[in-house]
């Protein structure tokens, strides 16, 4: 899995870009390898020509309307056609210099490209016009918790949450800080919010699936693994952690099948290649 690739999905609410930053936290001897903690399947057809044509017709109309590259960039986010997006958040802001969600989609494009300086930077503007705005919260707090900046990114995760965000990033991230320090109460109580705001989502159930089995609720921790494979079955972490139970359970067949497909869908997850080592 690439940085690209593994993102697990890029919201277009509000006119921001904004992206389910979802990871698993693994125990038990499986920890994920993803390099950025983040899951996003792109979305092609909203960089296609035809999207973007029409979104840019309407930018030939109101050239001097900021909302329409704002808009346009969000679309080239969401096809990975990164270069263009910032091009036109950059645009956006040079028309208004407060449009604090350009900054805050900004700043996730920056990421996506490396540029993790300029990333904070521009959540800290967006917060800096606008104190409420949950995205840029949640953005920052990721950005923070894959520095190892743990209590400043729970800090923005708790504030986004007190915002009354619906964005379901804030508490799957939270839980997974909550995970990490062995709080697994409130670890599952986060994730399964998280499954409330986002149903589709695989990464939440993984993560409550991994602290159900921190718990010994080896059934809970099954059956959520099963649903996270059932939502997304290239979600090679999801796997692992079933032919871990596979695994505990003395059912060294199933396990080596389920460790066989997370290495078929990253060569490079080790604790998938550990398994199956240890099963075959």
């Amino acid at each position: 899995m690439n940085a690209i690739t593994v993102e697990r999905r890029v919201a277009f609410r509000g006119f921001a870009l904004t992206a389910v930053l979802l990871s698993g936290l693994a125990l038990a001897g499986c920890q994920t390898n993803n390099p950025n903690g983040e899951f996003n399947n792109i979305d092609k057809a909203q960089g296609s020509s035809e999207n973007i044509s029409s979104l840019s017709a309407v930018i030939q109309r109101s050239p001097q309307d900021p909302e329409g590259y704002n808009v346009r960039g969000s679309a080239y986010g969401r096809g990975g056609q990164y270069q263009a997006a910032l091009k036109d958040f950059n645009t956006a802001i040079q028309i208004n210099p407060n449009f604090y969600q350009a900054y805050s989609n900004r700043a996730l494009i920056q990421r996506f490209l490396g540029n993790q300086t300029a990333a904070l930077d521009d959540y800290n503007k967006s917060i800096q016009i606008n104190g409420n705005y949950d995205a840029a919260y949640i953005g920052r707090g990721n950005l923070y918790r894959k520095a190892g900046r743990t209590q400043d990114a729970f800090n923005d995760f708790q504030k986004a949450i007190q915002l009354d965000t619906t964005d379901a990033r804030a508490y799957h991230n939270r839980g997974l800080i909550y995970q990490s320090q062995g709080q697994h109460a409130y670890a599952i109580e986060d994730f399964s919010t998280a499954i409330s705001l986002a149903p589709d989502a695989a990464e939440p159930y993984n993560g409550r699936g991994l602290s159900y089995l921190a718990t010994n609720d080896v059934d809970n921790a099954f059956a959520d693994f099963n649903m996270a494979i059932k939502l997304d079955g290239n979600n090679a972490e999801a796997w692992a952690n079933q032919g871990l139970v596979y695994e505990k359970r003395g059912d060294k067949a199933k396990a080596a099948k389920s460790y066989r497909e997370a290495v078929r869908l990253d060569p490079t997850y080790q604790p998938a290649k550990d398994g199956l080592a240890r099963v075959s």
